[in-house]
């Protein structure tokens, strides 16, 4: 009611929110639905109707109000109703005076990079052959035909094993050079807002959202010295399975849209011209050292006793 009786704007709630149960049968909230309009994911684009977003809930949250604008994205919003919290630093219980002031334009922002990843299939097509008879012959020829797909990843692409006890065994190229080949669980390319997601908890550094860059960290990698790297933003990453690999691989996009990778088929992985402008509670800087504390609990230690004049004597 607040967003739109007070502050006079049409508000979009995709369509499975209004039909979860707690909602469609509370009487009091039934009048309300009717002012709302409705999307649905992959099937309405929202993308020129909408110039503010506001989500509720978690870091998840994010991530997917990220997905459904697959270019340009307006500000974000991002309430803390969900368990970690770090990319949402607003709390509800004051929504009403913080929504004001962002609408008034008293916010500063934080760009988000995100990654632009193609993933290029080969459709493998076994065609039968005929002998002289009609009968079918038992070896068949195999054509293939290429099909592709795009996403915007706000977090992190991971590549990893899959069901299989096997090592993955995938190549990394970096701007058409092989750089190295990983052998270990599977490896992660994320942004630096995704580095203190997956990545950190694999080892990786944490890089402030400002930064520009893209961060490679390898999942449980068998060897000593593959260590996480942090390579410019812009480059070109692709990554494909060895020619020597036992086994498949599978990708998965901000934890979403998990699919097998097969021999052939490609992973290319870029800066992205759209990022996610997310709206700062104080400012960038403060913002994330404050989640690191809160939400991390970065450098938390007890603190060392004052070494009194009479100790420094022993």
């Amino acid at each position: 009611m607040f967003l739109t009786e007070v502050k006079n704007m049409i508000v979009y709630v995709e369509k499975k929110v209004l039909e979860d149960p707690a909602i469609s049968g509370d009487e009091n909230f039934g009048a309300i639905t009717k002012k709302f309009c409705t999307f649905r994911e992959d099937l309405d684009d929202i993308s020129n109707r909408v110039d503010f977003i506001i989500c509720l809930g978690g870091d998840g949250t994010l991530l997917y109000a990220s997905s459904l604008f697959q270019e340009s994205v307006p500000p974000v919003m991002a309430f803390h109703l969900g368990s970690l919290g770090f990319l949402t630093p607003f709390k509800f219980d004051t929504y009403q005076s913080q929504v004001t002031q962002i609408i008034e334009g008293n916010a500063a922002i934080v760009l988000r990079s995100r990654l632009k990843v193609r993933v290029l299939k080969e459709n493998w097509e076994k065609k039968a052959r005929l002998d002289e008879n009609g009968i079918i012959l038992t070896n068949r020829d195999i054509e293939s035909s290429r099909k592709a797909a795009q996403y915007q990843v706000l977090n992190e692409v991971v590549v990893d094993r899959g069901p299989s006890s096997y090592l993955s065994n995938v190549d990394l190229f970096l701007d058409g050079h092989l750089i190295t080949t990983v052998q270990g669980d599977g490896v992660i390319v994320s942004t630096p807002t995704g580095s203190t997601a997956y990545a950190v908890a694999a080892g990786a550094s944490m890089i402030h959202p400002n930064v520009p860059a893209i961060m490679i960290t390898p999942i449980c990698p068998h060897s000593l010295s593959f260590r996480p790297i942090v390579v410019p933003a812009g480059v070109e990453l692709k990554i494909m399975l060895s020619r020597g690999a036992r086994n498949t691989a599978w990708v998965s996009f901000d934890g979403r849209k998990r699919q097998e990778i097969c021999h052939g088929d490609s992973i290319t992985i870029t800066t992205s011209c759209f990022p996610v402008p997310s709206i700062c509670f104080q400012d960038p800087v403060n913002d994330w050292f404050e989640s690191l504390a809160q939400c991390l609990h970065w450098n938390v230690r007890k603190k060392q006793n004052y070494l009194s004049s009479e100790d420094e004597e022993f």
